[in-house]
């Protein structure tokens, strides 16, 4: 029978070698010098293996008890291996380890602070409730006890939002086989409504020229006024122009390409650019350019500049967060356009919001490219319209 000393004795040779106990139980020393526990047993006339862990997180004690574990198991004629990878199967068909298994898969077509918020969501709220539930014994009423605790926290939007996305979690697990119904279904109206409060944003023609100005007139890093005055001319997301690199610019074709990877629909988006917004980045290339961040950080130039930023700056002109937010250039310059009559295609495409129509979206992506051109630039003469209207104001 091995000791401990026995096993700590044993050196690494050119081949894999076995040191045996007792009652099927041996070690295999590897070349690597890797020990891996054993045990040899036979069932139903068959001889099998069954691997019992790794030396010395498994020590001599413990190998021989979980030797004696599985003797017993086959003592009542059940099968060790056949056991193990039930209980393997098990985990796999839980709701966390399914919900992961989606997440991950569908992460590769999301930003990544997207997918990390989702997983973040059902790490904080539902994995620790029904997480190591296997997710064909989870019921209609237990999720929705689920989601209403996260109600009772005053998270109402997070709470509908998690039906929804395990709503595409549990037709996942019915396409693999693990569950036989959404009962997420169950649950449409079972929910305290979402009171909707959109971006705050000014709409009205001589407020939109009064805070142009008010913009104009700012002082700060000069970062910061340049981002302040290319924001309302380019309507992207916030993240997507605070981290804008000098090298997604190409302002001889006045263009602007910004990378896949850094979108939220995870799809490249060509940024067409008035006069006015090249004029602006021309102007700031010799202070933050040629190369790294167009806006950088102001403590760090190797950092964005922070979320906050342009945030602040509203806020130090007057504007409080029901005004006006860094979020609102969108919706101000999706509500102008529209109201201008230009095709809604082609704003949203602009918006860069995702086509759900499969043909639509290729007929998109391949036209209006110039139709978007001449919307830019003509939302930029309007802007400085407005601008120049509001002066006597």
């Amino acid at each position: 029978m091995l000791t401990e000393t026995t096993i700590r004795a044993a050196k690494p040779l050119e081949k894999p070698y076995k040191l045996f106990d007792d009652r099927g139980l041996f070690m295999l020393v590897n070349p690597d010098g890797s020990r891996w526990w054993r045990f040899k047993y036979r069932f139903e006339g068959r001889e099998k293996l069954l691997s019992l862990g790794v030396y010395p997180d498994v020590p001599l004690k413990r190998a021989r008890e979980k030797r004696d574990e599985a003797r017993r198991l086959v003592a009542d004629k059940v099968d060790p291996s056949a056991r193990r990878k039930a209980e393997k199967a098990a985990l796999a068909d839980t709701f966390e380890a399914v919900a992961r298994e989606y997440i991950e898969m569908k992460s590769k077509a999301l930003a990544p602070t997207t997918a990390d918020k989702r997983l973040n969501r059902f790490q904080t709220y539902l994995f620790p409730r029904l997480g190591k539930r296997p997710i064909s014994t989870i019921t209609a009423p237990e999720f929705l006890d689920a989601l209403r605790r996260v109600e009772r926290h005053g998270k109402n939007e997070t709470a509908h939002r998690l039906r929804s996305e395990s709503g595409q979690i549990f037709r996942y697990a019915i396409a693999t086989g693990r569950t036989d119904r959404d009962i997420t279904a169950d649950l449409r109206d079972a929910l305290t409504p979402v009171v909707v409060k959109n971006h705050a944003a000014i709409t009205d023609p001589v407020a939109i020229g009064q805070l142009l100005r008010a913009i104009d007139a700012y002082e700060g890093q000069e970062a910061t006024e340049a981002a302040l005055k290319l924001a309302p001319l380019v309507f992207v997301r916030p993240g997507e122009l605070r981290k804008a690199q000098w090298s997604e610019f190409n302002l001889d074709l006045a263009e602007w390409r910004i990378p896949a990877a850094r979108m939220k629909m995870r799809e490249a988006h060509i940024v067409p650019l008035s006069r006015q917004a090249v004029g602006i980045l021309r102007d700031l290339s010799p202070v933050t350019g040629p190369n790294g961040y167009v806006f950088p950080g102001l403590r760090d130039a190797n950092r964005p500049m922070s979320n906050n930023a342009l945030t602040a700056a509203l806020r130090r002109m007057g504007y409080t967060g029901d005004e006006m937010t860094w979020h609102g250039f969108r919706s101000l310059a999706s509500t102008a356009l529209n109201e201008q009559g230009f095709p809604p295609d082609v704003i949203e495409l602009q918006l860069a919001h995702r086509e759900r129509n499969d043909v639509r979206a290729a007929y998109n992506k391949a036209l209006r490219l110039d139709e978007r051109r001449k919307m830019m630039q003509s939302w930029a003469d309007y802007l400085g319209q407005l601008k120049a209207a509001t002066a006597s104001v």
